[in-house]
């Protein structure tokens, strides 16, 4: 029997990256994946590929820091599955670097939104039913900014923080019902928002420069961060909760970010 065995698993921030990569493996694993993300285009491609690789799997495009467009995401993915088994809250965006003092007030109100606001929704509208069903499992997408404070992007930092914080709150009133709550922190991987940091460098070098500060040697990979969450999002993981667990090549054990 498969991992996953037809459950299914609700992925926000599905379209690229670590969403993208953990979406195809828990179809791979049998899961029936519900995709979300802003662009249509690039769901319903990855979606037709999760199919054509004989896996089960539907999407709704929103912008998550819409409440009543992730609502309406959220209700299409239980009507095309039925009530989720799991959910993979990863939807975020990485700001703009500047200065506390002179972080732009609309980007601050942003980055909660869409980091931090857009998750409380999601696990609002899935938890109850998981509670009454006593069963189920939540995975957030930290960042090394969960754990460190981090100069330049105070609006990024913060709802990273904030995050950490609304797993931990939600695992505490889960755990008695069975229902697990852990936040996946993510190191230096190669995704779409940590490659374009390289400001007009090229791929290669991009890999160079922020590998040289992984004790590992190198950046990771979304497929490698994808193991993982399949991992807190299955039974295997069944008495894991409240944790914030890293895929960092050892930066958080060994290094402070500068």
């Amino acid at each position: 029997m498969s991992e996953f065995a037809g459950a299914h698993v609700i992925v926000t921030g599905a379209s690229s990256g670590i969403g993208l990569a953990t979406a195809q493996l828990l179809a791979k694993r049998g899961a029936r994946v519900f995709l979300i993300a802003r662009s249509s285009e690039r769901l319903e491609a990855a979606v037709a590929a999760i199919r054509g690789a004989a896996g089960e799997a539907a999407w709704a495009a929103a912008d998550v820091s819409d409440r009543a467009a992730l609502l309406a995401a959220l209700a299409a993915a239980e009507r095309a599955f039925g009530p989720a088994a799991g959910l993979f809250a990863n939807a975020g965006t990485g700001g703009r670097f500047a200065p506390l003092a002179e972080y732009d007030d609309a980007l601050f109100e942003t980055m909660l939104r869409t980091n931090l606001t857009s998750a409380f929704w999601a696990v609002k509208h899935v938890l109850p039913g998981m509670l009454a069903r006593r069963a189920g499992s939540i995975l957030l997408t930290g960042s090394l900014a969960s754990e460190r404070g981090m100069p330049m992007n105070v609006g990024y930092v913060v709802s990273k923080h904030a995050l950490l914080g609304l797993a931990r709150a939600a695992a505490v009133e889960a755990a008695a019902a069975g229902v697990r709550v852990n936040c996946l922190i993510p190191g230096l991987i190669e995704t779409p928002m940590l490659m374009q940091l390289g400001l007009g460098a090229t791929a290669e070098e991009v890999r160079a420069r922020l590998g040289a500060s992984v004790p590992m040697g190198h950046i990771g990979s979304a497929e490698e961060t994808a193991e993982l969450a399949c991992f807190l999002l299955s039974a295997r993981a069944s008495h894991v909760t409240a944790q914030a667990i890293g895929v960092d090549g050892g930066i958080l054990g060994t290094l402070i970010p500068r």
